[in-house]
């Protein structure tokens, strides 16, 4: 562990490699991959597109975990040995967090932590299987009166995990509310492995305060990044005692462009397009412009209508629009 790290969180359709690879940039130490279905990994054709996609590290990343989900201890543990064995990660995470509907009504994700036997075989098989590090992602509980992080936290650490990552919120929550921060900070009192808070760390100054209230080893980072990859240079500075900047209108097209460059190149044009509408809409939030762009961008089917829609909004910014 280094001081303070300063992490991509996994989020579902989102931390793909270009999007790894921008947060690499601009500062994080270390970026987990898209969760990866264990049942889906092991009984996927090999040459399924989805999955590949899902393990496919750029050429310029840093250190990636990939995260695995299941509720199948054994399945559990045959899926993140593949993934160690493909050379690609430096460590397996195992989800016992996620809220989705459909992975929690699959028994899988949080509804782990209604099910702690289950969650105990899942973590001591998996560390058994891997040479690489072994970590757990939680939530507080499944909602407020099955608060069960610190209990799963004793698990982990006794079955070998070597980190834990504790998002503040129950599953029940979501994400709406605010993140208890308090309720971390007692799963960190409570294990001697390195303990990671999570949840609701949208500026450098949620940054610092996340860290003091808690008293964790590191962060990691969410819907905070999303359109905002400079969070991670921004989180750096703040705890080196230096300015924090934020990226000028230029600077957030610049890189959107070159998101979606990445994008068009690896998954072809049509579908980079596709898929750049959520990423735009993030980079762009809060610019005056914006909501006629995010119009104009939902329309787009080609990278060059993309860019004529960026065109427009720097028309806008700089006042050259008649």
């Amino acid at each position: 562990m280094i001081k303070n790290p300063v992490r991509l969180a996994p989020m579902a359709g989102i931390t793909d490699w270009p999007f790894r690879t921008l947060c690499f940039e601009k500062g994080a130490d270390v970026c987990y991959g898209e969760m990866v279905s264990a049942m889906g990994y092991i009984t996927a054709p090999a040459k399924s597109v989805a999955i590949r996609q899902l393990i496919t590290l750029g050429p310029d990343e840093g250190p990636v975990i990939g995260q695995i989900f299941g509720r199948d201890p054994k399945i559990m543990a045959e899926a993140a040995k593949k993934m160690a064995d493909s050379g690609r990660f430096q460590g397996i995470d195992i989800n016992m967090g996620c809220p989705a509907h459909k992975v929690v009504g699959s028994f899988e994700g949080s509804a782990l932590m209604k099910n702690l036997p289950l969650a105990s075989a899942i973590i001591e098989k998996t560390v058994k299987a891997v040479s690489l590090p072994v970590s757990v992602k939680m939530r507080l509980g499944w909602d407020e009166t099955h608060m069960t992080c610190v209990e799963l936290a004793h698990i982990a650490e006794a079955c070998g995990a070597k980190e834990i990552t504790v998002h503040g919120r129950t599953r029940m929550q979501f994400y709406a509310g605010k993140a208890d921060w308090l309720a971390i900070k007692k799963v960190k009192e409570a294990v001697k492995i390195p303990v990671l808070a999570n949840g609701d760390i949208f500026t450098a100054a949620d940054a610092l305060s996340i860290l003091e209230v808690t008293g964790c080893d590191g962060i990691l980072i969410g819907r905070g990044a999303l359109g905002n990859p400079w969070l991670f240079e921004q989180v750096k500075a703040a705890l080196d005692g230096k300015e924090v900047l934020l990226p000028a209108i230029s600077d957030r097209v610049r890189m959107a462009l070159r998101h979606g460059e990445m994008m068009r190149l690896w998954k072809g044009e049509a579908l980079a397009v596709k898929e750049m509408r959520k990423h735009v809409a993030w980079y762009i939030r809060d610019v005056r412009g914006a909501a006629r762009m995010r119009a104009g961008v939902n329309l787009a089917v080609s990278f060059d209508e993309l860019k004529a829609a960026f065109d427009e909004l720097l028309r806008d910014e700089n006042g050259e629009r008649n």
